[in-house]
């Protein structure tokens, strides 16, 4: 659905305003501080490149280096991390159009985390990717959180994702916040959820088979087994 795309997605990567209520991310509103905010958020979007198309990934890189004005020194030490612990040296030197979708992506999470962000958006990191690149994206995520202190938002369809890295899962449906807890609560509120003895309980749970539904889907969508 689109529901990440109006809860994540334009209020960090556009300049429209909501018609109503605020977002705010870190402590800055991202249409009144934007300056503030893009400094200290890194983004990655699915099929949507950062870096430039037919220009080497180590340009792109360089590039990046430049528009947020990295001091040099802290620009190459950064840079040289995010090439070893993404495993992109054999690919610092070919055009990003010749990547793999993997390489790419990996290649993407490096260009989103030049700056050392505070907080990185991935929308849909491993949609599309081999094994072997779900599972080093993934790695490489966890580092990012426990050895960087980064926070990281991750928006997927993909519950093996889900229970993999996030400590928390917040359910979106039809626009609402349908859930918000670990993941094991989630799966044992769905579990306990029980058919409504009067009147009073059918609108806690119609909310119920709501979240049933989508933690349903997750499951049948991506052959999850519930524990």
């Amino acid at each position: 659905g689109r529901s990440h795309q109006s809860c994540v997605r334009w209020p960090n990567t556009t300049p429209m305003r909501p018609d109503g209520g605020r977002v705010v991310v870190n402590g800055l509103d991202p249409f009144v501080d934007r300056k503030a905010h893009v400094g200290r958020i890194g983004v990655v979007f699915g099929q949507r490149t950062q870096l430039w198309w037919d220009l080497p990934v180590g340009e792109g890189f360089d590039l990046l280096g430049d528009i947020y004005r990295l001091e040099a020194t802290r620009y190459r030490r950064t840079r040289d991390e995010l090439v070893a612990l993404l495993r992109l040296d054999a690919v610092l030197n070919q055009p990003v159009r010749q990547l793999s979708l993997g390489q790419r992506m990996r290649a993407e999470i490096a260009a989103a985390l030049l700056h050392e962000p505070e907080i990185v958006f991935l929308d849909e990191p491993t949609i599309g990717l081999d094994a072997p690149s779900k599972l080093a994206v993934r790695d490489f995520v966890r580092r990012a959180n426990r050895e960087r202190g980064t926070t990281v938002l991750l928006t997927t369809h993909d519950m093996h994702d889900i229970e993999a890295l996030a400590e928390r899962v917040i359910v979106i449906g039809h626009g609402r916040v349908l859930a918000d807890c670990p993941v094991d609560a989630l799966r044992q509120r769905v579990q306990q959820a029980q058919l409504p003895q009067d009147d009073a309980e059918c609108k806690s749970f119609e909310e119920e088979m709501a979240i049933e539904e989508v933690i349903t889907r997750f499951y049948a969508l991506h052959g999850a087994a519930e524990r």
